[in-house]
């Protein structure tokens, strides 16, 4: 109730443009959903600008028409959601390790033309492939037969969380520490 009373407070002298920043922290997912739908309903019924400050970079991909991923100040890449996600080539192949043997699966999968973007967790690779779908079973023989016991791998189509760390090389706990 407190984040909308703070939007009708700024929405009381009718501004042509509403600063929101980080709106839905610390909101249940139902709660977020239904400020979604306000703030979308404001902007078009309204004819209002709404400059949105956020880390869910799923809430941006849903309200924004154009965003702006900014990295230690500077601003790193920006577009429509659908240019920035379109920008990526290939798919996301997230690749979980029985071993942890990371160095050596990033190595079998840079053989098999999957390229490695980040380690997650000290056992996770994010790799970026062609046709995800007919690549996956060829990666996962190739990891197999190289001796690295695979736990789980999933597949997907850029997010906006592809681009943000695809243009920072960093993640959002370690911004959220300082790092």
């Amino acid at each position: 109730m407190r984040r909308r009373l703070d939007i009708a407070l700024g929405l009381v002298h009718r501004p042509r443009v509403l600063f929101l920043d980080e709106p839905t922290t610390g909101l249940d997912p139902e709660a977020r959903v239904a400020m979604w739908s306000e703030v979308s309903r404001l902007a078009e019924a309204e004819s209002l600008t709404i400059l949105l400050t956020t880390h869910y970079l799923e809430e941006a991909d849903q309200l924004a028409d154009r965003l702006a991923i900014v990295s230690r100040g500077k601003v790193v890449v920006d577009g429509t959601p659908a240019e920035l996600k379109a920008g990526l080539r290939g798919d996301a192949v997230h690749i979980e390790l029985e071993n942890g043997a990371v160095s050596a699966a990033e190595g079998v999968l840079a053989g098999v033309g999957a390229q490695p973007e980040q380690v997650l967790d000290g056992r996770t690779i994010v790799s970026r492939v062609e046709n995800g779908g007919r690549a996956l079973p060829g990666i996962i023989s190739a990891l197999e037969s190289a001796g690295i016991p695979v736990a789980s791998v999933s597949l997907s189509r850029p997010s906006l969380d592809d681009v943000y760390l695809h243009f920072t090389g960093r993640d959002f706990a370690s911004e959220d520490r300082g790092g």
